[in-house]
């Protein structure tokens, strides 16, 4: 599997939004999305607001390619669907620290619903 460089990792996961856009089932780019990211350990994470009625993670679970950019990076990304306790109570903890400021926000994120919906950031090559 590849890893991101931490450079590009840091730059990502210190942003506070990310621009997301899966392929379509044409292969082209969908317009961006505006989204949160967050990090565990050397995997950036990032789940949808609407759960799975989420029009770009639809497409994302779908076509599982796709661009992001945040924090002056960019990125052709695969995305991977993260069914594993273990982990999304990691995202759920690093989401509720990095946006718990925004607590009408961060509690949606972090709800069953969101949670069916985390996918795992991997860099192309």
């Amino acid at each position: 599997m590849t890893t991101w460089r931490p450079a590009t990792l840091h730059q990502i996961a210190d942003a506070d939004e990310l621009h997301i856009a899966p392929r379509n089932a044409s292969g082209l780019l969908r317009r961006p999305t505006t989204i949160w990211v967050v990090a565990d350990g050397d995997d950036l994470y990032v789940r949808s607001w609407r759960g799975t009625e989420g029009t770009w993670w639809n497409a994302a679970r779908t076509t599982r390619t796709g661009h992001i950019s945040a924090g002056g990076a960019e990125a052709d990304v695969l995305f991977a669907p993260v069914d594993d306790p273990a982990v999304n109570d990691r995202v759920d903890a690093a989401y509720r620290t990095k946006y718990g400021r925004y607590s009408g926000y961060v509690e949606p994120m972090v709800s069953e619903a969101a949670r069916a919906t985390t996918l795992r950031l991997t860099p192309q090559t």
